[in-house]
């Protein structure tokens, strides 16, 4: 039996696309979605807010348990860049998974995110401040 039960004006690969329309996300209508693609949203979203988690946590061990770096601009500055990224990344996590929620909803294309990317970048000073702070000491 299939899943979905829809009329026959619908293709396997779901409902076709609406018009594009200039319109802020929280105007969207509340259409119906498969259940299965919100709860896989909410993963996602789930899923950066551990990380953001795992970020801080990495913060306030860097600054609490790093006594061995030699200068303490070292340890704080790469703490306050791990709280920095965590604060920016559950910020922005909230706002992408309003934004996705509201596209299907339309049955517009997924929007774009740039949460990989400046995480990526954010990651990579870190651990190079890091690398450069343990051979300094």
């Amino acid at each position: 039996m299939p899943v979905n039960s829809n009329s026959d004006s619908q293709s396997s690969h779901g409902p076709a696309p609406a018009s594009v329309e200039c319109r802020a996300v929280e105007d969207a209508p509340a259409g119906p979605i498969d259940y299965r693609f919100s709860l896989a949203n909410e993963r996602t979203f789930l899923a950066w807010i551990r990380t953001s988690l795992g970020l801080l946590a990495g913060g306030v061990a860097v600054q609490t348990l790093a006594e061995q770096f030699s200068t303490p601009g070292f340890r704080r500055a790469i703490a306050a860049a791990c709280a920095g990224l965590a604060v920016m990344l559950a910020a922005v996590a909230h706002r992408q998974w309003r934004r996705v929620e509201a596209a299907m909803r339309r049955s517009d294309h997924l929007p774009s995110s740039v949460l990989v990317p400046v995480l990526s970048a954010g990651v990579c000073g870190v651990a190079l401040a890091a690398g450069v702070a343990v051979l300094l000491s």
